[in-house]
C-alpha cells in the first residue's frame, strides 16, 4: 500500500493524506463493482500478502465482464 501511496503522491502532487483518501475511494468503488473474489485478491495484493495469482484464473471471465460494464462496454 505504501508503494501505491507514494506513486499517487508523486504523480498527482497531492499530499499523502489526500492521496490516501483517493486510494480509499477507488477501493470502495471497486468493492461495489467487482466480484468479491477479485476484491479479496486486490486487497491481499495491496497489503503485500503473498501470491495473488492463485484463484485468479477462476474469476478472469468475471473481471472482464465487470470491467467492461464499469466503462460502459
Amino acid at each position: 500500500m505504501e508503494e501505491l501511496l507514494n506513486t499517487v503522491v508523486e504523480k498527482t502532487g497531492l499530499p499523502a493524506d489526500k492521496a490516501q483518501s483517493a486510494i480509499e475511494a477507488v477501493m470502495d468503488f471497486m468493492r461495489d463493482k467487482l466480484p468479491a473474489p477479485i476484491v479479496s485478491q486486490i486487497e491481499k495484493f495491496m497489503e503485500g500478502g503473498g501470491d495473488t495469482s492463485e484463484g485468479i484464473g477462476d474469476v478472469a471471465g468475471d473481471v472482464t465482464d465487470k470491467l467492461g460494464g464499469m466503462f460502459g462496454k
